[in-house]
């Protein structure tokens, strides 16, 4: 039997400081992808002319454009491929050398319709480095019975793309999510290829992490994603002010928060450990010390981004109704989503 025919698919913007990166990792895959669609959505720097470069250069990459936002860039990309089997990655990433044929093999061998792959942080920095730890967690912490694809580093077969009707262009976040969801509920055979590596630099600042987790709660405002997940954090960030309100009376409630605050910060300080054993002591611990920093301001952007989309939701009728229809279609509960996004802990 002929093998099947694999395109590698992704969208850009603007990236003309990192595509070179990515497309030298395209084109060093084990597995050569048949072709490679890349997806120029309205650049207004050089990354067309840094394609159209490799283009010219004999690479087997088709350089096509169109789409406003992340979804209706990849929908055009995968519009303009030929294959079988679709592989999607992000601008701003390196792929393992491995990455294309790990995260097709399910689907070559016929155990699986769409795979996940994972992701792994590379740091440039001690804060960058505080942040991954924070952020991201180790493949081994992940059930891949809960875990959906991100479309930074995933592979289904065309077909589910089709019935699934393409990555959903109304959501301008968490638009991989709501595809994989989709997916699952068609009935598509999933499988984790946790060593299937894709790699990316964390935010370089508390500024930039921040406007991220804003705007990826924002995203889930605008679904209606994690509703539960978000109303919990509401209620731990208010229980904690409780206490500590309380505290001046009963001294017994900083122990409390104490308690829960080291519970919050044990998964990160264990992978700081983990992924840099050979830190020295000083910057081990001003490592350490940002990791509840982080935390903090990561999850302050979550509740102030959470309301500002649902807000955005109830504002657009176009919206409210693109979102209705896509919950109606979709018979499932809180505790059937999936891990939150970028397997964050």
């Amino acid at each position: 039997m002929d093998a099947p025919y694999i395109s590698l698919v992704c969208t850009v913007r603007d990236e003309a400081d990192n595509i070179a990166e990515l497309i030298e990792s395209m084109l060093a895959q084990s597995l050569s992808p048949d072709e490679i669609v890349i997806n120029d959505c309205q650049s207004r720097d050089a990354t067309p002319q840094i394609i159209a470069g490799y283009i010219a250069a004999g690479a087997p990459i088709r350089l096509v454009q169109g789409g406003h936002n992340i979804p209706s860039g990849r929908n055009n990309a995968i519009r303009h491929a030929r294959g079988a089997i679709i592989a999607c990655t992000d601008a701003g990433l390196r792929l393992d050398p491995h990455w294309l044929e790990r995260i097709t093999a399910p689907i070559r061998e016929g155990a699986a319709d769409v795979v996940g792959g994972f992701f792994r942080p590379a740091p440039r920095s001690l804060f960058e480095l505080a942040l991954g730890a924070t952020n991201y967690r180790e493949a081994e912490e992940i059930d891949p019975a809960r875990f959906v694809p991100f479309g930074k580093s995933c592979a289904f077969r065309r077909e589910a793309w089709e019935r699934a009707g393409g990555y959903p262009e109304w959501a301008d976040h968490c638009e991989d999510v709501l595809f994989a969801l989709a997916l699952k509920r068609l009935g598509f055979r999933f499988a984790f290829a946790p060593d299937a590596l894709v790699f990316f630099r964390p935010r370089s600042s508390l500024a930039a992490f921040a406007r991220q987790y804003y705007f990826y709660a924002r995203g889930d405002g605008v679904a209606g994603l994690w509703t539960l997940r978000h109303a919990i954090r509401y209620a731990t960030y208010g229980a904690a002010a409780t206490l500590l309100m309380a505290s001046r009376r009963h001294p017994w409630a900083l122990a409390v928060i104490a308690t829960g605050a080291a519970a919050y910060v044990r998964a990160p300080l264990w992978r700081l450990h983990r992924r840099a054993p050979a830190l020295d002591a000083a910057s081990a611990l001003r490592a350490a010390l940002l990791i509840p920093l982080i935390r903090l301001v990561g999850d302050v952007a979550k509740m102030i981004g959470y309301p500002a989309g649902v807000v955005q939701r109830l504002r657009s009728t176009s919206l409210r109704r693109e979102v209705a229809r896509y919950w109606k279609d979709a018979p499932l509960q809180q505790h059937d989503l999936p891990n939150e996004r970028h397997a964050s802990a």
